[in-house]
């Protein structure tokens, strides 16, 4: 049983997603991680030690060296700073509240807090349909600015109705700059959100409209990529990089506050999710590591 120290909580853990980072994780790809340590950085649940405002309250949160530097949501138990846990928002479940931490985070920081999107503008985002692209798209949309979808093939679009995605973009048959510029009347994009990297990287920085911002979160499988340095300084572009794991339980808190009420209204959905009890997940992160499974799933102490 962990014991909370002044100015934290214990919270008795009901729900904990799984995230792609939690698999790198335990596979020893994330190097500031200290062991023996514990995974998980998304959860819900009921807080029974702390401030007295607090016991008994339903809350969630994410970041904040969970499973990386401290202890994280994999157990039936956690501790965590007062003010890095906030109330559920009303309309969701405990597997629900758990599932939205990770994706709408880098989503938010990504596009509002780095690119600072701005309303009119339009937004190239790869990797719409999953789970931090639908998020970005969602956030993008709601502050007004246009949102360019991309797919890898054309089934893909079927399970992207819900999206508020002005242009797609198959990436199977269309040349991705080249599809940009004839969206966009030539321009390019104001900000490129790109979740790959990777062979895509060079593509995305030729859709960047003049001045334009990309923010890239990823490079898998090859971290080394080139690109045409003369056109990079002549268009002015610039590239911004985005951790989301340097985030604080406190910063990943205040994000997920200003969040919190488009989740209420419905236009920050959380993902569909699977629930599995807690003893099954060395299984689960077996299969996800095995790409065996592919939707969002929770684990249930």
């Amino acid at each position: 049983m962990p014991v909370p120290v002044a100015g934290e909580v214990l919270v008795q853990v009901k729900a904990a997603a799984i995230n792609p980072s939690d698999i790198k994780n335990v596979l020893g790809k994330m190097h500031k991680t200290t062991v023996p340590r514990i995974p998980g950085r998304d959860f819900a649940g009921i807080v029974t030690e702390g401030p007295a405002e607090l016991i008994g309250k339903s809350v969630f949160g994410s970041g904040g060296g969970l499973g990386f530097q401290r202890d994280g949501s994999h157990a039936q138990y956690l501790t965590a700073p007062a003010n890095g846990v906030l109330a559920m928002p009303s309309n969701l479940n405990f597997a629900q509240a758990a599932g939205i931490g990770v994706a709408y985070l880098t989503a938010w920081s990504a596009m509002v807090d780095v690119a600072k999107i701005q309303p009119g503008e339009t937004a190239l985002i790869l990797g719409t349909t999953g789970a931090v692209g639908s998020a970005a798209a969602r956030i993008v949309h709601n502050r007004g600015a246009r949102v360019i979808g991309t797919v890898r093939k054309e089934a893909d679009l079927a399970s992207a109705k819900d999206l508020p995605v002005d242009d797609w973009i198959n990436l199977a048959t269309t040349d991705l700059p080249a599809a940009v510029r004839a969206a966009t009347n030539g321009r390019g994009a104001d900000v490129v959100f790109d979740v790959v990297g990777g062979q895509m990287f060079e593509k995305c920085l030729a859709s960047l409209a003049l001045r334009g911002r990309q923010v890239a979160i990823s490079s898998s499988p090859d971290p080394v990529v080139s690109f045409n340095l003369v056109n990079f300084y002549h268009n002015e572009s610039r590239l911004l990089g985005f951790d989301s794991v340097k985030l604080s339980m406190e910063e990943s808190a205040a994000i997920l506050r200003l969040i919190t009420p488009g989740i209420e209204s419905g236009a920050f959905p959380p993902p569909e999710v699977e629930i599995f009890p807690l003893e099954e997940g060395v299984r689960i992160y077996r299969e996800i590591a095995a790409s065996k499974f592919k939707g969002k799933a929770i684990l249930v102490p």
